[in-house]
């Protein structure tokens, strides 16, 4: 596709030199090419935010979710050995 398309605008680029209407064409066609390549690339999108901006999203929730994790695990730990040592402490 993306061939078809440089291959269409070379031949407009031609044409130019019959008629400059032709030029304004193949700009058009170049624009839009430009534009839509941008579009797709992971750059700006029409919403204005970027996929570096979802990623950041995502990367500062998992850090959350992280450090809660550890944070929750570290306090069901102690709690767990308390249960364990009752437990222990019941059947001898």
């Amino acid at each position: 596709m993306f061939v078809l398309l440089l291959i269409l605008i070379v031949l407009l680029l031609g044409f130019g030199f019959l008629h400059p209407l032709w030029w304004v064409a193949s700009a058009v066609l170049v624009y839009a090419a430009a534009r839509h390549g941008r579009d797709r690339g992971g750059g700006q999108g029409h919403d204005g935010g970027t996929d570096l901006g979802e990623y950041r999203g995502y990367r500062e929730r998992r850090e959350r979710e992280e450090r809660w994790d550890r944070r929750y695990s570290r306090q069901n730990r102690a709690r767990w050995r308390r249960e364990d040592r009752r437990d222990r402490e019941h059947r001898e």
